[in-house]
């Protein structure tokens, strides 16, 4: 028999499309493996967001060089944002590489495959068509939650961000579609879904027929089996009340909101090209605070972007004191070759970025232990993941607020359960608790 051994790297979409080709693989035969040395197809699902995600692949596909050369007819095969970006350079910084797919043409893997094993050739598609968005099937490798891509692409063009030039437009799944693969994941035993986009918040905009977000929150409420939604990633610009007015209704939503701000400088927000202010995120979160019971509010923040200032950056400060997350996560700014940002005037010198972003973590850890502190004495759903990574007899789960809470081992337990947790402890990062039976 053939197998397969697949990387991933990156976003939670490259793991969506990793499963996906996983799917297609095993369709014509091949199996996985855990052994990258015994595979007689490896492929890397690669990221392109950072500089350092491009050298870490093109360190990998160094390494893989060897065992080319020991199996002249094992296939290496490369896809996903990196694939997209360095099309023109693959086959020349690594001629080893048989198959380049773009992020557009996952769905003709096999296809590929095939034309290597007649040709003894390279193979290449990049070609990128915001027309169709093919449906294919997955394999999961959650043993309770999946991932069920709602659209492809974004439109925004962030000023520091690739992934409009590297996934294309906007272009969404019918509403129907999504609707049976959930329902379907709810059949096999699957308990959580999280919905993935680049901005779900513009999902349906493109069939210009009033299908918006909120429109899928509501046809997804209810469905058999299916207890908890997620949804990542959240865009400030796209999201209305109506939506929020969805999500806080459904039955099987999750409190956890994530809400990238970026920066709380309306100046800075302007050179990133994301299109709102400060005053009109607040009044956004104040009306989501109001309409989903207990939400549990997370954010992105980037330090030091070209230009920014003491001031700009004071700006962000306030904000976090004004907002309260209950977690950031916090990034230093680094040029990405190919985003306007890279070219900026002003950019930030390093050591400045740095103290910046241990004044925003000092201040934002504090949140975070204040907001958790109240959680103790409480009792909190959560469903079993497993072992911790520290130690295999402390076990967690998280909250529909996701929030960790850490535990004893219990036996009578397995990964999939739905629990109820008692808060003995709270963190700055993670609760300790005991489960009530």
């Amino acid at each position: 028999m053939k197998s397969y051994y697949i990387y991933t790297y990156g976003c939670q979409m490259n793991t969506a499309d990793s499963e996906r080709l996983a799917h297609q693989l095993e369709q014509v035969g091949y199996l996985p493996t855990e052994e990258v040395e015994a595979a007689d197809l490896i492929l890397l699902n690669t990221c392109a967001v950072r500089e350092t995600a491009e050298t870490k692949v093109f360190g990998r596909i160094g390494e893989l060089k060897r065992l080319k050369e020991k199996n002249k007819n094992l296939i290496l095969a490369i896809t996903g944002c990196m694939a997209q970006k360095n099309q023109a350079e693959m086959f020349k910084r690594a001629p080893h590489v048989d198959i380049v797919l773009g992020t557009h043409n996952i769905q003709h893997i096999n296809e590929m495959i095939a034309e290597v094993q007649r040709t003894h050739k390279h193979q290449i598609n990049v070609d990128m068509d915001n027309t169709v968005l093919p449906e294919l099937q997955a394999k999961p490798n959650g043993t309770f939650f999946a991932w069920v891509p709602i659209m492809n692409g974004c439109n925004k063009f962030c000023t520091y961000c690739i992934v409009p030039h590297v996934r294309g437009r906007e272009i969404s799944r019918p509403v129907e579609a999504i609707v049976k693969e959930v329902t379907e994941l709810g059949q096999q035993g699957f308990k959580e879904i999280t919905l993935l986009g680049q901005n779900v918040n513009s999902y349906g905009l493109d069939f210009k027929d009033g299908t918006d977000f909120g429109t899928l929150i509501t046809a997804l409420d209810g469905i058999p089996g299916i207890e908890r939604i997620r949804y990542m990633t959240s865009h400030p610009q796209d999201m209305t009340k109506s939506m929020i007015d969805a999500l806080g209704s459904s039955s099987n939503v999750v409190t956890h909101l994530h809400l990238p701000i970026q920066s709380g400088s309306n100046r800075i927000l302007q050179k990133m090209n994301r299109h709102y202010t400060v005053d009109h995120y607040k009044a956004l979160l104040q009306y989501c605070r109001e309409k989903i019971k207990d939400v549990v509010v997370t954010t992105d923040i980037i330090v030091g972007f070209p230009g920014e200032t003491e001031e700009d950056f004071q700006d962000t400060l306030q904000l976090l004191k004004d907002v309260r997350y209950d977690m950031a996560y916090t990034f230093i700014y680094s040029k990405r070759s190919g985003t306007p940002a890279a070219t900026m005037d002003e950019q930030v010198p390093e050591e400045v970025k740095r103290v910046r972003l241990q004044q925003l973590m000092d201040i934002q850890n504090e949140i975070s232990l204040d907001l958790n502190k109240p959680m103790e004495g409480h009792n909190f759903d959560i469903i079993v993941e497993g072992p911790s990574q520290r130690d295999e007899n402390t076990w967690f789960g998280r909250t529909s607020g996701n929030k960790m809470v850490l535990f004893p081992k219990d036996d009578s337990l397995k990964v999939g359960d739905t629990v109820t947790a008692h808060i003995d402890r709270a963190q700055t990062w993670v609760c300790y608790g005991s489960i009530i039976k």
